[in-house]
């Protein structure tokens, strides 16, 4: 079932622009940075309670996905971060495919794994991991009850403003 809300979208241009050109083209357009796959994740704002959209680096493993905060190697995690931390349900796009799923925050030898994936999949993760004090935090979204769809739904993005 898709979320519901209201979207607003990014502020960011660069984020703004490449989540319409995905949608717009359905996955076929839109779908790389730096040449590597992206995909959409929409996420539920943690104090706007609007819809967002983010691109992010595709890290996939049978079938779930690992979302990485790395805000580039920035001090701060990125404001979806907190939002999936108080909205864990997000949907994600990849290519035309949409499905719903849970995000929880992995630690441990669990996060390792997903991390190794990560990195092998965006090598520039662990350039971000040494530019910044701070561990970088994992999502594994797990799909929930194998729902996909394909149809186009509401864009949004995570441009929540926490201090």
């Amino acid at each position: 079932m898709p979320l519901e809300g209201t979207y607003e979208p990014s502020t960011r241009d660069i984020s703004r622009e490449q989540v319409e050109l995905y949608e717009r083209s359905n996955g076929a357009e839109g779908n790389t940075r730096h040449g590597l796959p992206v995909v959409i994740v929409t996420s539920i704002g943690a104090r706007s309670r609007a819809l967002r959209k983010t691109p992010l680096m595709r890290v996939e493993h049978q079938g779930r996905y690992a979302l990485v905060a790395s805000l580039g190697g920035g001090p701060r995690h990125p404001v979806w971060y907190h939002n999936l931390r108080a909205n864990p349900r997000v949907e994600l796009q990849d290519g035309p495919a949409k499905v719903d799923y849970l995000a929880r925050e992995v630690t441990g030898s669990e996060r390792d794994d997903w991390w190794n994936r990560a990195v092998a999949a965006f090598p520039m993760y662990a350039d971000y991991q040494e530019q910044t004090d701070r561990i970088i935090p994992v999502f594994v979204l797990e799909p929930m009850c194998g729902v996909q769809r394909t149809e186009s739904s509401a864009p949004g993005l995570d441009e929540d403003r926490l201090p």
